[in-house]
């Protein structure tokens, strides 16, 4: 058993689990339990089509975070042939090629199943026929039939448990429990606990509106910033059923972004943003803003934690809809956890753009400060012109300055609440850090050197698209931060493994 408080890591999916072996090291040198925090907003790809065929939460980003987990040391055919199998996605450019694949899956002949013993195939079966039962009981051919094209077997598994069960937990502890995970020294807790779908809406600097996360954070269309148009042109068409339109899972009036079948997208391609994101918020089906609680174990995980990590990932899909939850901002803010880091990303994307006006390690703070003020129901006072405002209240300054090298103010003060480290990475294609600025707001700021990420640009030429952790440099500085030094900090003559504070 796991001793001493926790640690709690908010993150999305695929940029975090890069990161689950350093989480561990972390874990392991303080002895303690580990605490995912995962939204369950996601609406886009092959999450879509559970959505719209059953409803219930974006559930890909748990899924991808409960295989990961899967231990690998030591190393074991029976675990490898469950996280691949738990990975799989079916043929994406052909339908009726996914369903011939599915169907093999379904009734055992598939080679997927080689090396997982019996006892569990059976079980794992059990809940895919579930999950095929429904299919087949909702299917209304040929109006309203279930896509299989890029489907994860995992998410499939994961839809045929809570169905079984009536228990979106319930579901992640089997799946836990298969993939042999140890539930006393990490567990994956989703930030909201439902059975129903909850989306999120972006609120632009222009005001523009987006909805649905997929089309926040990589849009499959020219754009969706008229999903929320106060014109009445098409209101009585948004709010009625299409003639001859099947029934499924969405409420008739849904907005239409919320509606569309097994949702296609690329991350080769970003469409740049108009204006900046300034808010999240979570929507009904009808597009009016709401405020779901937390999962109440978010909460008890934070106010058992002894620091709090906020991961690389997407910042307003990844990290922001479990901030802005209600209870969420709170409890961050009467935690015990000492150490509150954000560890920036290495890159920059579309969501905090545009390129030509991109965020800064300060905005990340803000948006993270933002949200946790929202989640208390408290109105944000805008905290991105503090420099300016510093510099008019130069004598207030005076007397507000302390015995340590930190000015604090009423601002910084309320950011320093929710993030008190960063740690960041310098080189082309990363965010700008002023170490200075941060300063300003009480927060500490350490850089580490990482490796260059590239790609093929549009002629063929290397083109730099940011930087990527050291996986021993982020150890140490974790560990040096949270009261514990490593060996991959000042003193190593590596470039990529110094540690700069």
């Amino acid at each position: 058993m796991s001793v001493g408080r926790g640690i709690v890591v908010f993150s999305g999916g695929s940029a975090a689990n890069n990161l689950v072996d350093v989480f561990e090291k972390v874990r392991e040198s303080k002895s303690c339990l580990l605490n995912y925090v995962i939204p369950i907003s996601d609406n886009g790809g092959s999450t879509s089509e559970l959505i719209r065929m059953f409803g219930g939460p974006g559930i890909g980003d748990v899924r991808s975070r409960l295989v990961r987990l899967i231990p690998t040391d030591p190393p074991s055919s029976e675990r490898s042939a469950i996280a691949h199998l738990f990975n799989h996605r079916l043929p994406s450019t052909s339908s009726k090629e996914a369903h011939v694949e599915w169907y093999t899956i379904v009734d055992g002949t598939s080679s997927l199943w080689t090396n997982i013993p019996a006892a569990k195939k059976e079980l794992i079966r059990s809940f895919l026929n579930t999950v095929n039962l429904e299919i087949l009981k909702r299917a209304r051919p040929p109006i309203s039939t279930f896509d299989f094209t890029s489907a994860s077997v995992g998410n499939l598994f994961l839809t045929g448990a809570r169905l079984f069960s009536g228990s979106f937990e319930s579901a992640i502890y089997l799946l836990g429990s298969i993939c042999g995970i140890p539930d006393d020294i990490v567990r994956v807790i989703p930030a909201i606990n439902s059975n129903f779908s909850h989306h999120i809406s972006a609120g632009l600097a222009n005001g523009d509106t987006i909805v649905g996360q997929n089309n926040i954070s990589h849009p499959s269309e020219a754009t969706a910033l008229d999903a929320l148009s106060p014109g009445t042109k098409n209101r009585a068409k948004r709010l009625s059923l299409e003639e001859g339109e099947a029934e499924d899972a969405t409420l008739p009036g849904s907005l239409p972004t919320l509606k569309r079948q097994n949702i296609k997208f690329s991350k080769d391609h970003e469409e740049d943003l108009p204006a900046r994101i300034e808010r999240i918020w979570y929507i009904n089906p009808y597009g009016q803003e709401i405020r779901p609680p937390v999962n109440l174990r978010v909460v008890e995980a934070i106010q058992n934690s002894q620091a709090i990590i906020y991961s690389i990932g997407s910042l307003y899909t990844s990290l922001i809809p479990s901030i802005v939850l209600r209870g969420v901002g709170q409890a961050l803010k009467s935690s015990p956890a000492k150490h509150k880091v954000l560890i920036l990303n290495g890159s920059l994307d579309r969501e905090v753009g545009p390129s030509a006006h991109p965020f800064t390690a300060v905005n990340f703070v803000e948006a993270i400060a933002r949200a946790a003020e929202e989640s208390q129901g408290h109105q944000w006072d805008g905290a991105s012109s503090l420099g300016e405002r510093m510099k008019a209240v130069g004598e207030v300054q005076q007397r507000l300055t302390v015995s340590t090298d930190h000015v604090m103010t009423p601002v910084s003060s309320q950011l320093k609440q929710y993030v008190t480290y960063v740690i960041y990475l310098e080189g082309e294609g990363s965010p700008k850090v002023d170490r200075q600025q941060l300063l300003d707001h009480g927060i500490e700021s350490v850089r580490l050197y990482g490796r260059k990420i590239e790609a093929d640009g549009p002629e063929g030429q290397l083109v730099m698209k940011g930087m990527k952790y050291d996986s021993q440099a982020l150890i140490g500085a974790l560990e040096t931060i949270l009261g514990k030094k490593g060996d991959a900090v000042v003193g190593t003559k590596s470039r990529r493994n110094t540690l700069e504070n």
